[in-house]
């Protein structure tokens, strides 16, 4: 299956321009804490995605939910919180779908990408909001296709 980059929405949250530096400075506490707890915050589990850049080439780290797919597999969802649009880790995984790596549970594998479509999207969506409900109200807040990715241990 071929990684299609889901365009923007018309409408959606908005990050305000302020926040941006703010959470660049969060985020090194936010992967801190992925690594140590076994929490599963949202009926998700804890993982830190590490992409390479799709302009800069640079790795790039995020933590996010996942929701285990099978034995070495994961469904990650590109929500933003409703965002009018995908978020950067969505770019970089679309540019370097074979470069990304994932650690959940102390372990790290690295992690082939691909986009869920049709039936496949629509399943997996359905166990996502089984997992975590709050996924339907991000749903609402965008007219954006909110993209499902399963990562596939290489």
């Amino acid at each position: 299956m071929t990684f299609e980059k889901t365009p923007r929405g018309t409408y959606g949250q908005n990050i305000p321009p302020f926040a941006v530096p703010l959470l660049k400075l969060i985020n090194p506490l936010m992967l801190r804490q992925a690594r140590r707890s076994k929490a599963k915050p949202r009926g998700l589990n804890l993982v830190v995605l590490t992409t390479i850049g799709a302009k800069s080439g640079q790795r790039r780290q995020t933590v996010l939910g996942a929701l285990p797919d099978g034995d070495n597999a994961w469904i990650i969802i590109a929500s933003a919180g409703g965002s009018v649009t995908n978020p950067a880790w969505y770019h970089n995984l679309a540019a370097h779908p074979e470069q990304a790596e994932i650690e959940v549970s102390g372990g790290k594998h690295a992690v082939t990408a691909t986009q869920l479509a049709g039936d496949e999207r629509d399943d997996a969506w359905q166990r996502v909001l089984a997992a975590s409900p709050r996924y339907a109200g991000y749903e609402k807040k965008t007219d954006r296709h909110i993209p499902l990715i399963r990562l596939t241990a290489s």
